[in-house]
C-alpha cells in the first residue's frame, strides 16, 4: 500500500493516464448489428417496435416515462433524442433487414472522472435474449473502453427490477450497493442498484463476450452452447 508524507494511505498513481473522450461516433460496425446516432431515420422503426401502443404495458414498470399513443407525441420526445449530446443516443439496427429494433444511450459522462453509464436500454420482444442484444452491449463496452478510453462504465436500475440486475450481472458488471431512495418516480420510491465495470476487468470480458458470440458457441437451432458466464469456456476455445 502506498503512503505520503504523511503514513497516510493514498491511491496508486495513473502513470500514463490521459483524459477519456466524449462519444462522437455515428456507426459501430457488428456482426449481427450495427449501433447507429439515432436519428429521423429510426423515426418509425421505433416508433413501432419499442416506444408506441404496440408495447406491453408490463414493460414501463421501471421507465421513468410511458409508452406513446400517437405518433406527434413521440416525435417531440424523439427531436430531444436526437440532439442529446449526453445521454447520446444509439439505435441497434438488424443487419439483415436494416431496421431499428431498439435503442440505448451512453450518459452520466463524466470526463474529468473518467466514468460513463449505459442507459436508456430500450429493446424490442424481438431483440430480448437474441445474439444481437448481447452483442450490441459488447459493441458498446468496447467503444467506451477501447475508443473512448474510459476507466468505468457503469450500469443502475431500481433495486426491484429482477431482469435488469440479471442482465447486468450476465454482461459481467459487478454489484456495488445500493443507494436508498435514491429517486423518486411514478410517484413511487425507487432504490437505485449500482453495478459496474473497470478498465482493467474488460480483456478478459471481451474475450468472454468473443467466445460467446462465436459460430461455435451455437447449435444448429441456435440455442447457446456455453452461457456468457461461463468463464471456463475462455481457456477452452481461445486461439
Amino acid at each position: 500500500m502506498r503512503t505520503n508524507e504523511f503514513s497516510q494511505a493514498i491511491g496508486e498513481p495513473l502513470e500514463e493516464y490521459s483524459p477519456p473522450l466524449p462519444p462522437t461516433s455515428t456507426s459501430i460496425q457488428g456482426n449481427f448489428c450495427t449501433l447507429e446516432k439515432i436519428s429521423l431515420k429510426h423515426f418509425d422503426d421505433l416508433y413501432r417496435n419499442v416506444y408506441g401502443p404496440e408495447s406491453s404495458d408490463a414493460y414501463w414498470t421501471y421507465l421513468p416515462l410511458e409508452k406513446f399513443s400517437d405518433q406527434k407525441d413521440f416525435k417531440n420526445y424523439f427531436s430531444t433524442l436526437i440532439s442529446a449530446k449526453d445521454p447520446y443516443f444509439f439505435a441497434i439496427i438488424d443487419t439483415r433487414n436494416g431496421e431499428a429494433v431498439g435503442c440505448f444511450a451512453l450518459m452520466r459522462i463524466n470526463i474529468e472522472s473518467s466514468s460513463i453509464e449505459v442507459g436508456f436500454v430500450m429493446y424490442s420482444e424481438r431483440l430480448k435474449r437474441t445474439r444481437i442484444a448481447t452483442e450490441a452491449q459488447f459493441l458498446l463496452a468496447r467503444y467506451v473502453f477501447e475508443e473512448l478510453r474510459y476507466r468505468r462504465f457503469e450500469w443502475k436500475c431500481d433495486s426491484l427490477n429482477a431482469p435488469s440486475r440479471k442482465a447486468a450481472l450476465r454482461l459481467g458488471f459487478k454489484y456495488e450497493g445500493t443507494f436508498r431512495q435514491a429517486l423518486v418516480y411514478k410517484n413511487r420510491n425507487r432504490d437505485t442498484s449500482w453495478f459496474s465495470i473497470i478498465d482493467k476487468e474488460w480483456p478478459e470480458l471481451k474475450v468472454r463476450f468473443q467466445n460467446w458470440l462465436s459460430e461455435s458457441n451455437f447449435d444448429e437451432q441456435g440455442n447457446q452452447i456455453s452461457p456468457l458466464n461461463d468463464t471456463t469456456s475462455i481457456s477452452s476455445r481461445v486461439t
